[in-house]
C-alpha cells in the first residue's frame, strides 16, 4: 500500500492482537522452551497414573513450549499490554497485469466483489453485506474453510480502492487495487495483498515458508482475472 494509515491496517480479535506480538526475551524464550519440554515429557508419562496432574502438566509444557518456540506469551500481552513489544511483521504480496478493457469496465467489474469466486479459484464466496462491508469464505483442504468480514476503507471510482478485515478475522489482511489507463485504452492493475500471521515468530516462519505459494496463487488469481474479463468484452 502507498500509505499506511491507522484506519487501512488489517485487524482482528483482541486474542488475535495479543497472539501477534513478540514480547519474550531471548533468554526468557530458551528458558520456557526447556521448561516446557520438560513438563510436556513428565505429563505424558504420568498421564496413566495421575490423570489430572498429568493432563495439567501437559497443558502448562504445552504453553510454555509455545512461548518459547514463538517468543509470543498473550497472558503478558494481556496483563501488560503492548506498549514495549512488537508485532510479527507483515507479509506482502504484490503482482500487476495488463488487462486488454477499457478502464471504467475492469475497475466497475473487480469493484463488485461477488464477481471475484469467478476468477479466484480458492475463494469460495463473497457475499455482500452492504456498499462497503462483504463476507468472505475461502476453501482449503476438504472442508477445512475460513471465513471473515471485511470493509472497503478508501476508493476512488476508476482509480483505487483499498480494504481491510475487520475484528473476527481468522486471518488478518489488507490490500489495494489501483488501476491505470493505457494509450491503447487497456488498463494495468496494480494489486497489494498483505496479511499478518498469529502466533509471534512461529507464526511468522510458517507464513514465509508458505509465502512463496501464497504469492503464486494470487498472481495465477490475477492472471486468471485478465482472461475472464477480456473474455466478457472481447
Amino acid at each position: 500500500m502507498d500509505q499506511e494509515h491507522e484506519m487501512d491496517k488489517p485487524q482482528a480479535g483482541y486474542m488475535y492482537e495479543n497472539s501477534t506480538l513478540i514480547n519474550v526475551s531471548k533468554n526468557g524464550r530458551i528458558l520456557s522452551a526447556a521448561a516446557g519440554a520438560a513438563l510436556l515429557y513428565s505429563g505424558i508419562c504420568g498421564i496413566g497414573k495421575k490423570p489430572v496432574n498429568g493432563l495439567c502438566q501437559v497443558l502448562a509444557g504445552g504453553y510454555l513450549l509455545y512461548r518459547g518456540i514463538s517468543g509470543n506469551c498473550p497472558i503478558k500481552a494481556m496483563i501488560e499490554g503492548n506498549d514495549h513489544a512488537h508485532h510479527a511483521k507483515a507479509i506482502n504480496i504484490r503482482t500487476s497485469v495488463l488487462v486488454d478493457a477499457p478502464i471504467a469496465d475492469v475497475y466497475a467489474y473487480w469493484r463488485q466483489l461477488d464477481n471475484l469466486p469467478a476468477f479466484m479459484g480458492h475463494l469460495h464466496d463473497v457475499h455482500l453485506l452492504d456498499n462497503h462491508r462483504s463476507h468472505w469464505t475461502v476453501k482449503l483442504m476438504g472442508d477445512l474453510t475460513l471465513e471473515w468480514d471485511a470493509e472497503i476503507v478508501d476508493e476512488r471510482e476508476n482509480d483505487f480502492f483499498g480494504w481491510r478485515s475487520l475484528e473476527g478475522a481468522t486471518v488478518m489482511n489488507a490490500g489495494k487495487v489501483r488501476f491505470r489507463e493505457t494509450l491503447s485504452g487497456g488498463t494495468i492493475i496494480y494489486v497489494t495483498i498483505s496479511y499478518r500471521p498469529p502466533a509471534g515468530y512461529a507464526g511468522a516462519g510458517l507464513a514465509k515458508l508458505l509465502n512463496p505459494a501464497f504469492a503464486r496463487l494470487v498472481k495465477h488469481d490475477v492472471k486468471n482475472f485478465k482472461h475472464h474479463l477480456e473474455h466478457l468484452y472481447g
